[in-house]
């Protein structure tokens, strides 16, 4: 590897200004305003994958459109599917930026603009890891097809159907990803599970119109009453979720990953310092990290009723309504939590009040075993090129596109995040650390190496 160590150093000033010319592609997938900047940046990654010699495609959706790549073929080799997105959220409120979010400014060793780190430099990594091996050993070690989105910000729906009708053209031995964070400075990680997620919006309705408080109270269901005592009944006092049948599903933790979970070096007091809180709360018996990672919640996100404007108005209002998530753990099917919650509100509705359950959208965890042979490879990869081995985590949230690939293609997927959860995803003064930037080069240039083993 001492070849490509040696171009990796030698190109990484141009490898910056190169990620520096996407950057300042506003390719701001959620903005009508910003159609012709998305088809710009899939243009400007699609010209990156011809420079190589690889075949390359722009591929239509009814939304953004599709990059798929795939390198000239390895007759007998490992096969990775390489998945990104070029696309990136709003840059408001402009005003908080210290730099403008489309003009890349340098700073402490950061790279700071609206996409650094989400996904445009950690996608781009993968990409110079191949050109780093074009150009010094002639040609790679193994195949690699590339599948660069432009709607991860706003769901992805042309990607999932181009998966569901091209799963055999994507036929691969494993996904890699790289759109998260390690677990802190200096400390990579490797993300070997998913929680899934389940989301949906509540609507009690009571009276036929607003009614005067003090002539109708006390003989009318108030719904928004109703409501706040539903809510409240979904989950007991030791942060146990009271839906028949939820975790009948639940997989725990192997005695493996509490431990993996318990050696990291996790400071709670700076936790609580960073969210500006005193305490935290959860389900009974598992440490915060279990709570956070690995156990299924269920929380209000939203809710709506009666009066808002000032003052007092003395009314019992018509309706109510909350949006509500739960975040489910392997095995959990959503589909099943739906029932389970169709029967608990039964169950809890009052009489007076019509309810009605939608379903906004769901989808399933992922796990990835620690025992699998790919993740091995990307712990060799990773120690490599960071001279640090990485820790086993979970995240909390959901990717409901990992869990397409893990559904269809039937294969594991390596989530291996450069970032840092400093950098700012979605919020004002997004940036990515350039010394982790080229790490992250090295890692998937060794990565290359380590996967193509396993088909000898």
């Amino acid at each position: 590897m001492s070849s490509i160590d040696q171009y990796l150093q030698s190109q990484a000033q141009r490898f910056e200004e190169e990620l520096c010319q996407l950057l300042r592609i506003p390719s701001v997938s959620a903005d009508p305003d910003h159609r012709d900047d998305v088809c710009r940046a899939a243009d400007w990654v699609a010209d990156e994958f011809r420079r190589l010699g690889f075949s390359t495609e722009v591929i239509p959706t009814p939304g953004h459109p599709l990059v798929y790549a795939q390198s000239p073929p390895v007759a007998k080799a490992t096969t990775v599917l390489v998945y990104g997105h070029y696309d990136v959220q709003p840059a408001d409120p402009l005003d908080q930026w210290i730099s403008p979010p489309f003009e890349p400014t340098r700073r402490g060793g950061n790279l700071y603009a609206r996409g650094a780190t989400d996904d445009k430099g950690q996608m781009l990594t993968h990409v110079k890891s191949a050109e780093a091996w074009l150009e010094t050993a002639g040609g790679l070690p193994l195949n690699l097809k590339y599948l660069i989105e432009g709607e991860e910000e706003v769901g992805s729906h042309g990607l999932e159907q181009f998966i569901a009708q091209h799963a055999q053209r994507l036929t691969c031995d494993c996904v890699v990803i790289s759109d998260g964070a390690q677990f802190g400075p200096g400390q990579p990680a490797i993300t070997y599970a998913l929680r899934g997620i389940a989301c949906y919006e509540l609507r009690l309705t009571g009276p036929d119109r607003d009614l005067h408080s003090g002539s109708f109270g006390g003989t009318v269901t108030n719904p928004a009453n109703a409501l706040a005592r539903m809510l409240a009944a979904l989950v007991d006092d030791r942060g146990k979720i009271q839906i028949p049948g939820f975790y009948d599903d639940v997989l725990p933790l192997s005695d493996r990953e509490c431990r993996e979970l318990a050696a990291l070096e996790f400071d709670e007091q700076k936790y609580l310092g960073q969210i500006g809180v005193e305490g935290t709360t959860g389900e009974a018996g598992y440490t915060l990290l279990q709570r956070r990672w690995a156990r299924p919640t269920c929380d209000v996100n939203g809710l709506s009723s009666g009066y808002q404007g000032k003052g007092a108005k003395t009314i019992i209002p018509a309706a109510a309504g909350a949006k509500l998530s739960f975040r489910l753990v392997p095995d959990q099917d959503p589909q099943k939590v739906t029932a389970g919650l169709q029967q608990r509100l039964a169950e809890l509705c009052p009489p007076g009040i019509r309810w009605q359950l939608s379903d906004l959208h769901g989808s399933r965890a992922v796990l990835v075993p620690l025992d699998s042979l790919y993740v091995e490879a990307a712990v060799r990869a990773i120690e490599q090129a960071f001279g640090r081995r990485p820790v086993f985590t979970r995240e909390g949230g959901s990717i409901p596109i990992v869990a397409v690939f893990h559904q269809t293609l039937k294969v594991d997927t390596l989530l291996l995040g450069w970032g840092q959860d400093d950098d700012n995803p979605h919020s004002p003064n997004e940036k990515l650390s350039l010394a982790d930037f080229h790490r992250g080069i090295q890692a998937s240039a060794r990565l290359w190496e380590e996967l193509s083993k396993m088909a000898r």
